[in-house]
């Protein structure tokens, strides 16, 4: 159920654009949850129903249990906490879908992810490798090591992830390197579950490492080719609405 808000069709017009996750990022937290809860209805139709209905038949059950158990009065509140649980988890985790949703299959998509990762984390937020075929690959250094990313078609991905691991691994010897490769694919990550792989990487590296590994990346030059044709105009990358309702 959860899955199949995170698989909508490459042509289905995006539940987000870029106009409307500045405006929800400049909004108040009300008025933030309404935009949220219309990102998830346009996503899911049934995301809503199924999430308010979930709370009131969680309230409902242990109001039952209050009536033909006992007492009631100490039901009550217990109905009204666990149905608001209830409620604001599933809203979190439709929410979340619908992000990923909205931001699946743009360029950049990565990027918005590897923001959203907990702990200390250094992102490139431009591409520290690409090809004339606008396929990229972007890079991010954390407690697991040195994380690559690469979006765009398999076949010219290899070559270029081949070619930054094997940069990475000069200035970084020693240092785990872990490659992503994005899409639904045999062997790639799909977006959605993209910021779930890298938080479950084991932590091999101390802080001091971490800094250590960033100052020397920062020698690297990133590897580049000129697009075929003429340059895309007013390219920008993909953000994550906030907030999470969680």
């Amino acid at each position: 159920m959860l899955r199949s808000m995170a698989r909508t069709s490459k042509n289905q017009e995006p539940a987000l654009d870029p106009g409307t996750a500045q405006e929800m990022a400049s909004a108040g937290r009300f008025k933030q949850i309404r935009m949220v809860a219309g990102l998830v209805n346009k996503a899911n139709k049934k995301a809503m129903p199924i999430t308010i209905g979930s709370g009131l038949g969680t309230a409902l059950v242990l109001v039952l249990l209050g009536v033909f158990v006992g007492p009631l009065v100490l039901f009550i509140p217990l109905a009204v906490l666990f149905g608001m649980l209830v409620t604001v988890f599933l809203f979190g985790r439709f929410a979340q879908s619908a992000q990923y949703s909205a931001i699946d299959g743009q360029m950049g998509a990565a990027v918005a992810v590897l923001k959203q990762l907990r702990g200390n984390w250094t992102v490139s937020e431009a591409p520290v490798a690409a090809n004339r075929n606008m396929d990229a690959v972007y890079r991010a250094v954390g407690r697991p090591g040195v994380i690559l990313i690469g979006e765009g078609s398999p076949n010219g991905l290899v070559s270029l992830l081949t070619n930054e691991k094997k940069k990475v691994a000069r200035v970084a010897y020693e240092v785990p390197i872990f490659e992503f490769l994005i899409g639904d694919g045999e062997g790639q990550v799909p977006i959605s579950k993209l910021q779930r792989k890298i938080m479950r990487l084991p932590r091999n590296l101390k802080p001091d490492a971490v800094r250590d590994i960033n100052h020397r990346l920062k020698a690297l030059a990133p590897t580049m080719q000129a697009p075929k044709g003429p340059l895309p105009r007013n390219i920008r990358q993909p953000k994550m609405p906030r907030p999470k309702a969680r």
